[in-house]
């Protein structure tokens, strides 16, 4: 029987309680582990207080560094069978030396959104124009990020818009191609009595990584745009903001008088949603699929969003709350949500079924194990399918290669 050996290597150190990145490496993790998978987590990363310890759940934990032939003689020694990179910046530091020293390991990218699609709406919001697919193609970063997707055996793709975007606009065969959102158990019954009710809960709520610009953009949306109406129409109403690493900047829109506060990192996200009424996320920009938004869906909690921010999160599905880009309505619809159980108590139901049909673990996880197991059965055909992705591996295009060893012997001197 084939040996089942795992490296992943990560962009960071992963952080369940402060992003949903970290909560999405750690349903991978167990994922493989559940397969009876040996693996090691590998980092260049500086490891901070918030991450997890991995070597509790069985993960062996390795420092590695950029720019190093140190791990050359590491992956040649430790010789997994898969290899996936925690986002594509990872795949192109070190996926020529996994080439070179294992390289008959399958290596998957798990994009975690594509960061080209949020850098280039980032971009537009800061010059005041629409988003436009022909901003998209001019960005470096994108020419990279689909680099690395062509260079890799397999990418997992965690929303059905960047599913599409790669199929249709960048013509990415299906075969190196995986949708696999996040992935959740099923909401029983008995988890939905245990919710708070309508009466029960109070206030509304934003949760989101400080780090992470769309969350920024998206309070100060909240202070300056949202929050003076809302409060006119619920005098007594109090939105609370959580998330990790709070700056100077969102820390000063701390107002208790006007009812916004600053909560700062909490250490369980679940138990401050589900004790909220409502969550409110207007993201501006931003791309992948929401953390904060299937949060609200797992604690009961309904949400009020922008097109953004459910961008494609529910397929046919009505969402659990509303979706408006036009910020009257927004007001409107958190109003309406706060103050209607019998609405409030629909987009319930509307959360449990859009969990339960589209993120569920066991038959997203199947699926996924059943899609490397047909690439391993042939990997040599599977990467000759790929020609784009063995042009990118020819000699004459590895330029992050040869900076890479250009910086190794300089670092020398």
């Amino acid at each position: 029987m084939q040996r089942k050996s795992l490296l992943i290597i990560g962009a960071v150190w992963v952080e369940p309680n402060s992003s949903a990145a970290g909560k999405r490496m750690l349903q991978l993790i167990a994922q493989f582990l559940e397969r009876d998978y040996t693996i090691t987590f590998a980092s260049p990363a500086q490891k901070s207080e918030k991450a997890i310890d991995l070597s509790s759940l069985g993960v062996a934990e390795v420092v590695i560094q950029l720019n190093n032939a140190s791990f050359n003689l590491f992956i040649a020694e430790l010789q997994p069978n898969i290899v996936l990179f925690d986002r594509f910046m990872m795949e192109e530091q070190f996926g020529w030396r996994v080439l070179e020293n294992c390289p008959e390991a399958l290596r998957i990218l798990d994009t975690e959104d594509l960061h080209c699609l949020r850098k280039t709406r980032e971009v537009c919001r800061k010059q005041q124009v629409p988003f436009s697919v022909d901003a998209l193609l001019k960005q470096d970063l994108t020419k990279r990020e689909i680099a690395a997707v062509l260079r890799c055996d397999l990418s997992l793709i965690i929303s059905t818009f960047e599913m599409e975007l790669l199929t249709n606009t960048f013509k990415i065969s299906e075969t190196i191609l995986m949708y696999l959102p996040f992935l959740f158990d099923k909401i029983t019954a008995q988890q939905q009595k245990k919710w708070k009710s309508f009466a029960q809960r109070t206030n509304f709520i934003f949760i989101g990584n400080f780090f992470h610009k769309p969350n920024v953009d998206a309070v100060l949306t909240l202070k300056n745009k949202i929050w003076g109406p809302l409060r006119t129409l619920l005098p007594t109403a109090e939105i609370h903001i959580y998330g990790a690493y709070v700056s100077q900047q969102i820390q000063e829109l701390h107002n208790k008088k006007e009812g916004f506060i600053i909560q700062g990192f909490v250490a369980n996200a679940n138990e401050v949603v589900e004790n909220a009424k409502v969550v409110l996320a207007p993201l501006n920009f931003g791309a992948g699929i929401k953390g904060k938004l299937t949060e609200a869906m797992l604690c009961g909690t309904p949400s009020v969003t922008t097109a953004i921010g459910a961008e494609g999160m529910a397929g046919t599905f009505p969402w659990n709350g509303a979706i408006t880009d036009d910020f009257s309505v927004f007001i409107s619809k958190a109003s309406e949500l706060f103050c209607n159980e019998v609405l409030w108590s629909q987009a319930q139901l509307n959360g449990i079924e859009i969990i339960n049909s589209i993120y569920c673990k066991e038959k997203n996880g199947a699926l996924f194990f059943n899609k490397i197991e047909k690439i391993q059965q042939d990997l040599e055909a599977h990467r000759a399918n790929n020609f784009l992705g063995s042009l990118l591996q020819h000699q004459s295009l590895q330029a992050t290669k040869y900076m890479s060893k250009w910086i190794e012997e300089k670092n020398k001197v």
